[in-house]
């Protein structure tokens, strides 16, 4: 895990995008400069500790990465690599099979990923991974391409000017999230999931995008018992490969059946208690799952350790994570990621996580609103605003191909969505904000070959989503209570900002971005409002910090006053 940046062609030095990322790599910094190219790496040291720093040199070629190829021992031996590598880094044996296979061999990658590759062939490319665990951004300027791990890289270099794109803005605000390729700043886009493009003379070529799902999906199992064992052998082999790592490694522990199941298996395939961090809330009537959290963790022998989140942490956290989020999302479960990722800084250097487990094996309710009939309360499971142009743009970034099912149109439209550009996001960027590793071990290639085309009564029966994972669950660790109605994942935002609801209407209607967006009477109702004050707050200072340049304290003051 790390940052990266880079200019490809005649425009200057990578530099002084990569000292704003730090953060990403607090182990230290490394600058290529070439003829025509500019390549930087801030590391966060994970596997090779001494040997495994970017830029990487082999068969003539050369690669800096963010993110882990989990399967780079396979790899190297597949192809005999042994005595070719002269490190132990997870990227290095792609240069070596790159020299033998060409672009193709970024389909052999399994991992989190997003890299730009040199090659001895005279072509560059840059790529990033399927499901979009990793991020990067692109910007074509004057003459040359530069790329990076956050968009405040492009800022701090000059590149790009700190201008809003309302659309986006509107997205934000409607769904908590952007949509689309294009970020909130004009002129500056993502790499979609699973895209790789190649940079000629400066320009960006057509792109290809390669699909998290297989276009040959493996034999299904043929009755329950043997999805059962087929469904741990894919878990259990996933967060094997999402253990590899040469420093300290645990997991973020809720009361959830996700991470419940990562939990069950880390605590098989390690000899030593493995070490698990859960966030709870401190607020009246709060969700607080701490409680069946500790049972998981009893019943597999877990180092666990709990932290709590207030109010106090609430107006502390906020502008931080205002800042950690360049690229905006206003989910506010990113307010205890980044509790928890403070907690686990010092013990843990690689957190494994359950994102990914809803989406793959059907555990949302709108999935299941999804599937009964309209005279029964089912209803499409797409976001609900009164934003007709905003829901058309979802419409058309969330497209299903053909051939599925209603549940997995559903699935896919999450995938496509709501997973890279929230959840991934979120998790990138709150705990790299502390120099922590996230893994998503729900998120591989075969874990998706194999859950997503179960036939639906596999995902949905009745009232319960995440069936068969719920089923193995119930033999693995019964302790987890799989059938037990879950809380469901609430931070008591409302109750945190309605003593300061007045002041902040008063303050946020001020707000130039907010102004531009929702007009001149854009605080008015603020004050008045029960619900959903939670994204106009964090994005009044979002666009305080990134857009005018405010520290995040200042932010936090302009809008709330003194906390």
């Amino acid at each position: 895990m790390c940052g990266i940046a880079g200019i490809l062609g005649a425009g200057g030095s990578a530099r002084p995008m990569i000292e704003t990322l730090t953060h990403r790599g607090p182990d230290g910094v490394f600058v290529e400069e070439g003829e025509r190219r500019s390549l930087a790496h801030a590391r966060l040291s994970i596997i090779d500790l001494e040997g495994g720093w970017q830029p990487l040199h082999g068969a003539g070629s050369t690669v800096i990465g963010n993110g882990e190829i989990y399967n780079y021992v396979e790899l190297a031996e597949e192809f005999g690599l042994k005595d070719q590598l002269h490190t132990g880094s997870d990227f290095e044996p792609l240069l070596h099979i790159y020299a033998q296979e060409g672009p193709a061999a970024f389909a052999r990658l399994r991992g989190m990923y997003a890299f730009c590759l040199v090659g001895a062939d005279g072509r560059t490319w840059l790529a990033r991974d399927p499901f979009g665990i990793k991020p990067l951004y692109l910007l074509e300027h004057e003459g040359a391409v530069a790329f990076a791990s956050e968009p405040r890289a492009f800022l701090a270099a000059g590149l790009i000017g700190a201008e809003l794109s309302e659309d986006r803005a509107r997205e934000l605000l409607a769904f908590n999230y952007t949509l689309t390729e294009e970020t909130i700043f004009r002129g500056l886009r993502r790499l979609a999931p699973g895209e790789i493009v190649e940079v000629v003379d400066g320009k960006i070529t057509p792109r290809e995008v390669r699909s998290w799902l297989s276009s040959s999906p493996l034999p299904r199992p043929a009755g329950e018992e043997e999805h059962l064992r087929r469904l741990d052998a894919v878990l259990e082999d996933s967060v094997r490969v999402h253990q590899r790592s040469d420093v300290p490694y645990g997991l973020f522990l809720s009361g959830g059946i996700d991470s419940a199941a990562i939990a069950t298996l880390m605590a098989r395939l390690n000899a030593r208690p493995v070490t698990a961090f859960t966030c709870g809330f401190e607020a009246p009537g709060a969700r607080d799952e701490r409680a069946q959290a500790e049972r998981v963790a009893t019943a597999l022998k877990l180092d666990w350790r709990e932290t709590s989140f207030g109010e106090e942490d609430f107006w502390r956290i906020l502008p931080q994570v205002a800042w950690a989020m360049d690229d905006p999302t206003a989910d506010y479960a990113a307010l205890p990621t980044y509790k928890l990722a403070e907690a686990a800084k010092g013990t843990l250097t690689v957190v494994l996580t359950g994102e990914g487990g809803d989406e793959l094996f059907g555990g949302y309710g709108r999935y299941r609103r999804a599937l009964r009939p309209a005279w029964l309360g089912g209803r499409p499971a797409e976001p609900r605003t009164e934003d007709r142009g905003v829901v058309e743009r979802w419409r058309t970034a969330a497209k299903a191909p053909g051939g599925l099912s209603g549940l997995q149109r559903a699935q896919w439209a999450d995938i496509a969505t709501w997973l890279p550009n929230d959840l991934l996001l979120k998790l990138d960027r709150c705990l790299m904000a502390h120099g922590l590793e996230g893994r998503t071990p729900f998120l591989d290639p075969q874990v998706a070959e194999f859950a997503f085309p179960l036939p639906d009564r596999m995902k949905v029966r009745g009232r319960y989503g995440k069936w068969l994972l719920r089923k193995w669950l119930e033999r693995a660790c019964p302790a987890a209570d799989p059938w037990g109605r879950k809380q469901g994942f609430t931070v008591p935002v409302d109750a945190w900002i309605a003593p300061r609801a007045g002041e902040i209407a008063t303050r946020i209607g001020k707000v130039e971005a907010v102004r531009r967006v929702l007009g001149a009477d854009a605080g008015a109702g603020f004050g008045a409002q029960a619900t959903g004050r939670w994204p106009l707050l964090f994005f009044a200072i979002w666009s305080l910090i990134h857009l005018e340049g405010a520290a995040p304290a200042e932010a936090l003051a302009a809008v709330a006053g003194p906390v």
